[in-house]
C-alpha cells in the first residue's frame, strides 16, 4: 500500500467526549477511536452511481472511487485495525459497483464490520464473501452502542448512528449554504454521510442536538 495522501492541510480534527471515550472528528466524514485504533463512518451506499447509471442517469464510476480513495487514505493514516460501517455500506443490490469495491476490499487485511442499515439488501453471506463481519441491528463495543438509525437507539444509551445524513443551513447576511455536519449530545453521535453523493437532511433531527459542521478547511461547532 503507498503512503497516505493526507495531510494537515486536507485533513481537520476535533476531539468530542462520549461516555468518557475520547473519538477525533474529522472533516473527512469520519470518526477515529484511538482506544479502539477504530475507524467509524456510515452511509458510503457503494452501488448507487451504478443504480442511477442503470435508469440512464449518467453518473460516473470515478463518484465511487473518489469515495474508496479517501477512505484507503484514512485507513493508512490512522493506522486502523478496525473499520466499522455504520450502515448503508451498499445501497441496493449486486451492480457493477460491487465488483469495483471487491477488488478494492483485497488491498486490506485489516477488519471491517458492517451493522446493516436499511439499503443494506443483500444476505450477510454476501458481505461476509467480501470480508465483511455482518451485524444485523445493533454492535456493542465497551459501551457504545452503533445501531444505524438514532431513533432505534436505546434511551439513555451511548450511541452511535448515521441514516440521517445531517447537515446544517448556514446563513450569513447575504446568503445561505447547507453544510455537512456531526450531530451530537451528550449521549449520541450522529454521523454524516460518507459519500459525497447524498443529500444533506437539515430538518429531522431535534434541537436537543447541537451541530459540528465541516468544510474542505475546517470544522467548528454552531
Amino acid at each position: 500500500m503507498n503512503t497516505s495522501e493526507l495531510s494537515s492541510k486536507t485533513l481537520v480534527e476535533k476531539e468530542f467526549s462520549l461516555h468518557n471515550h475520547l473519538f477525533i472528528l474529522t472533516n473527512q466524514r469520519v470518526i477515529f477511536w484511538p482506544k479502539e485504533n477504530t475507524l467509524i463512518l456510515s452511509d458510503l451506499h457503494v452501488g448507487k452511481a451504478a443504480h442511477f447509471r442503470k435508469s440512464g442517469i449518467a453518473i460516473p464510476s470515478e463518484v465511487l472511487m473518489d469515495d474508496l480513495q479517501k477512505l484507503e487514505d484514512l485507513i493508512l493514516h490512522y493506522k486502523a485495525q478496525k473499520i466499522i460501517i455504520v450502515g448503508d455500506l451498499f445501497h441496493a443490490g449486486y451492480n457493477s459497483d460491487l465488483d469495483l469495491f471487491k477488488k478494492w476490499r483485497t488491498k486490506f487485511s485489516e477488519k471491517f464490520i458492517l451493522i446493516t442499515g436499511n439499503h443494506d439488501r443483500l444476505s450477510c453471506n454476501v458481505f461476509e464473501e467480501l470480508g465483511i463481519e455482518c451485524v444485523k441491528d445493533l454492535l456493542i463495543v465497551d459501551e457504545i452502542n452503533f445501531v444505524h438509525d438514532p431513533k432505534n437507539s436505546a434511551k439513555d444509551c451511548y450511541c452511535i448512528s448515521g441514516h440521517i445524513h445531517p447537515g446544517f443551513l448556514l446563513r450569513t447576511k447575504n446568503e445561505s449554504v447547507k453544510l455537512p455536519c456531526y450531530a451530537v449530545s451528550d449521549h449520541q453521535i450522529v454521523l454524516p454521510a460518507f459519500s459525497k453523493f447524498t443529500g444533506l437532511d437539515t430538518k429531522t433531527l431535534s434541537k436537543d442536538y447541537r451541530n459540528i459542521v465541516f468544510t474542505e478547511g475546517t470544522i467548528f461547532e454552531v
